[in-house]
């Protein structure tokens, strides 16, 4: 890696760390609040201008540019490195963490105005955090680097969803966020020890030449990614894993932005996309990644045909759009799965963001005490719609590019079942996103209160990311068709024409018509109400309970951690306390207990028996001294 490159890389990973740095340790300045944002505001806008000439220079020399040092060195092994990796996939991705992160912080300012000081400050410091945790996961070099960063996007995801701690939904759910993807990340820790053993190496570009050339066994290497991808699963809400990202709307709206976007969700598939060409290599584990991917794109978007808060609507489509990613990534294509991830980084950012200007107006999440808000918040509204037809994949929008990507992939893949998850969910993704925009921002129905458009600070971010969320699509397709379509193993030029093929093929054209479809039905029903919503809720009564209830999934999990994990652990580690611990300890002193008594019966008094002892003693030695 070049000196020019490495100075500007470091300007991306550091400005953030030394505003955290700096707000936690100078406490009269974090308590101080409004000062402590702004440092943390500067920063992160630092480290985008810095990612914007990264992306320079990597796409004029893709590279990859390495660097490593040594950070622990061993006598009898190779020795454990640290260092930077960057190619355009890296590079890319710095770039949308900075500017999803910096929109963030700016509307935050609006957004978090009414918080004391002191709680302000801290809000800012933990996004100072948090954006040098990611920033710094991207360009890591090495899967232990990967590990730790890793690490400390989760605690900085429990202590953003858990920001207002003193609510119990708040401080539940954050613990049910860590716990959830540290169950994941224990796959993950595993996958990387059998690396290590059989691998030698943490450094990225070793990983990919071993993995090409066989010197790790088929069979380890499949078990070690499939180790990784559980840590994938759990951060990226994979079914069974989901489970935590809808409670974690209990954080400010802006943070379940940040997390939503491009951030800790995108974590795992920015890291199967990293190691892409290892997974490459592992067949088995390609396939089961594309039935998660797409029967979870499938199976969130039913529940969010049901839910009523609109936080847990976008949460729902958030799983959804990631089962996509991971579907296109386990179909064989990193240029639909990493490009997918790149478009829905600007529209679910802004359609949180929106949401967020709708909730700070309405002071409720319910979409049934809200309607008729776009008279009312003309600028909240439009971007709304904007994120809304990128993310239900109508053109031109950005979401319509990536997302035909992946159903045509998957289509080509002979993958049956993945494909017609995916077709599925298209409609369903339409329909249930339409559904909000019509109750909401049109209807029938005057909204409570006195709504109110959201200050500049507030919309002039949200306008950002609808701009990108229009343009993104088309302006950066070729791109990533040119960097990333040789990344399955054919060349650049046959998988530029394959991806060009795909664009005109039959099978994108049916995924239009069936976005097209979901949109018609929710208009027919929530803004014509030629059908009855309500009528049609109670004669599809037991789907309507199951959905619902979210398949009882969360019933499930709530009782294996409360009645199986912590109540079973708590019955073993109470029976081994007191039948093996205190039992150890009880036979020492029974024993001891038994040896006085037979000792005592010896000490008698009479002089005879003490002579025999002594006979018998003077016996044995003479004994043994013949032997």
């Amino acid at each position: 890696m070049n000196g020019n490159l490495l100075l500007w890389t470091l300007l991306v990973l550091l400005p953030p760390f030394v505003s955290f740095a700096w707000n936690g340790l100078v406490i009269p300045w974090r308590r101080a609040g409004k000062p402590a944002a702004y440092l943390s505001i500067v920063a992160i806008l630092t480290s985008l201008v810095a990612s914007l000439v990264v992306v320079k220079l990597v796409l004029a020399d893709p590279g990859p540019h390495t660097w490593q040092a040594v950070w622990m060195p061993l006598k009898h092994a190779p020795s454990i490195t640290v260092g930077l990796y960057l190619d355009p996939l890296a590079a890319i991705m710095l770039a949308v963490v900075a500017l999803v992160a910096a929109m963030v912080q700016i509307y935050s300012l609006g957004y978090m105005s009414e918080e004391p000081p002191g709680s302000l400050g801290r809000y800012f410091t933990y996004h100072s955090l948090f954006a040098f945790s990611m920033l710094n996961l991207v360009a890591a070099g090495t899967l232990i680097q990967i590990y730790a960063f890793w690490e400390l996007v989760g605690l900085c995801s429990y202590l953003l969803i858990g920001f207002w701690y003193y609510k119990p939904s708040a401080a539940n759910a954050a613990v049910k966020a860590f716990w959830t993807t540290k169950f994941g990340d224990v796959g993950f820790a595993i996958g990387l020890v059998l690396l290590w053993a059989f691998g030698g190496s943490y450094f990225l570009p070793d990983l990919f030449h071993k993995a090409a050339s066989g010197e790790i066994q088929a069979a380890v290497l499949s078990l070690s990614m499939l180790l990784v991808f559980f840590g994938a699963m759990g951060k990226s809400a994979q079914f069974p894993l989901h489970i935590w990202l809808p409670d974690a709307m209990e954080g400010p709206t802006p943070v379940s932005a940040l997390i939503h976007a491009a951030t800790m969700v995108a974590a795992g598939v920015y890291l199967v996309s990293r190691v892409f060409p290892i997974y490459t290599h592992t067949p088995e584990v390609m396939l089961f990644i594309a039935y998660i991917g797409s029967f979870t794109a499938f199976f969130a978007a039913t529940i969010a045909l049901v839910q009523e808060d609109i936080k847990r609507v976008l949460a729902y489509s958030t799983i959804s759009q990631l089962g996509y990613m991971m579907a296109a990534l386990g179909a064989g294509s990193l240029m639909a799965g990493y490009f997918h991830m790149f478009t829905h980084a600007f529209f679910k950012a802004l359609l949180f963001l929106g949401a967020g200007s709708v909730i700070h107006a309405m002071h409720t999440n319910d979409i049934w005490k809200m309607g008729r808000l776009f008279g009312k918040m003309k600028h909240t509204a439009l971007v709304f719609l904007i994120g809304t037809l990128a993310l239900a994949g109508i053109p031109p929008f950005a979401g319509y590019y990536s997302k035909d990507e992946i159903v045509v992939k998957l289509f080509e893949s002979g993958l049956t079942i993945p494909f017609l998850f995916a077709l599925v969910t298209v409609f369903l993704t339409a329909f249930y996103m339409f559904r909000v925009i019509f109750v909401v921002f049109f209807g029938n129905k005057e909204p409570e209160g006195h709504p109110h458009e959201s200050p500049p600070v507030m919309t002039v971010p949200m306008w950002i990311l609808a701009i990108l969320s229009i343009v993104a699509g088309f302006l950066f397709k070729g791109t990533f068709e040119h960097f990333f379509g040789a990344a399955a193993g054919h060349g650049a030029e046959a998988a530029e024409a394959a991806a060009h093929a795909g664009g005109h093929s039959p099978v994108a054209l049916v995924s239009l018509v069936l976005a097209f479809a979901g949109i018609f039905f929710a208009w027919l029903i929530y803004q014509k109400e030629a059908v009855s919503h309500e009528r049609l809720r109670n004669a599809l009564k037991p789907l309507y309970i199951m959905l619902r209830k979210k398949y009882w999934l969360d019933d499930i999990a709530y009782f294996l951690y409360r009645r199986v994990l912590v109540d079973g652990l708590a019955f073993l580690i109470g029976w081994f306390d007191r039948y093996i611990v205190d039992g150890i300890v009880n036979f020492v002193t029974w024993l001891t207990q038994q040896s006085g008594i037979l000792l005592r019966s010896l000490q008698n008094g009479k002089v005879q028996d003490y002579l025999y002892g002594v006979v018998l003693g003077i016996l044995l030695i003479l004994l043994l001294g013949a032997l």
